[in-house]
């Protein structure tokens, strides 16, 4: 062989040898970055239902985060009723209620209030799950149904929502206890007349939307065995009917009776079930 040839084989072989190098380093490099834009993280195991209250540990001083519509929002900014029946029952403790009730608003907002800084009114609010709080109660919303859509396309976002909500509490504030509550019973013969000026026909239709969506609230409940905070069933009367006291001259919200009502429901649930030791 000549040394012409002997140089070209040489020359040859090298650039087989780069190539191939080359092509090694671009692999492993692909992998590198694939694995730090693609980690293997294990997949989390997802929370096995029936919902099982956690123990809250004894304490000097109990926070409650309640979240809903302007029927929550009526409770005011501290629950104050509530704070009262809670001082009752557990004298020797102090409580705080975070009152996350937005008026005019429906399901869909349930997320950003609890991941976000939101605004009510004048007030700015911290995200709920940035906060320390022993229990959060989470109301229908079923006064603000999600009337834009036909009835069984809303109550599966009214599930779908409450569903991604209660798994992510659970996964940000395991310690905490969940709880769902019901509003009072609106009333069909003459719901939100004096503020709509509906017919009796549309008064009706409305009021049977919003049992729809509260019902769908109470079997999320009872499925997944949440909680529940009836207060829907407490306003109304032997024969069915709404007693109609609990409700305010605007034939929506609860009247000085209707937050009274609410307020010792939850008290009730609270101190009867154990929910804070005393």
């Amino acid at each position: 062989m000549s040394n012409k040839h002997i140089v070209l084989a040489i020359v040859t072989l090298f650039t087989i040898f780069q190539v191939v190098n080359l092509s090694t380093k671009k692999e492993n490099r692909v992998t590198y970055l694939d694995k730090l834009t693609n980690p293997s993280t294990p997949t989390p195991t997802p929370y096995i239902f029936p919902y099982k209250i956690p123990q809250i540990p004894k304490s000097r001083s109990y926070r409650t985060v309640i979240v809903g519509d302007s029927i929550v929002e009526s409770l005011g900014l501290n629950a104050n009723i509530l704070r009262e029946y809670l001082i009752y029952y557990y004298p020797d403790s102090e409580f705080v209620n975070y009152n996350y009730g937005y008026g005019a608003t429906n399901i869909l907002s349930l997320p950003e209030r609890l991941t976000s800084w939101t605004k009510n009114r004048e007030s700015s609010n911290q995200a709920i799950l940035k906060q320390g709080f022993e229990l959060i109660i989470l109301e229908s919303f079923a006064y603000n149904p999600l009337s834009e859509y036909p009835l069984e396309e809303g109550l599966k976002m009214q599930t779908d929502v409450l569903e991604q909500s209660v798994l992510q509490i659970l996964k940000e504030k395991p310690g905490s206890v969940i709880a769902f509550m019901t509003p009072i019973a609106p009333n069909p013969d003459n719901f939100a007349r004096d503020v709509y000026h509906l017919s009796q026909e549309q008064s009706s239709y409305w009021v049977k939307e919003r049992i729809a969506y509260i019902e769908n609230h109470k079997r999320f409940a009872l499925e997944k065995g949440i909680p529940l905070i009836d207060v829907y069933t407490a306003s109304l009367k032997d024969d069915g009917l709404v007693d109609t006291q609990y409700i305010s001259n605007d034939f929506i919200h609860p009247s000085n009776e209707g937050l009274n009502l609410m307020s010792r429901q939850i008290a009730d649930f609270i101190y009867y079930n154990k929910i804070f030791p005393e």
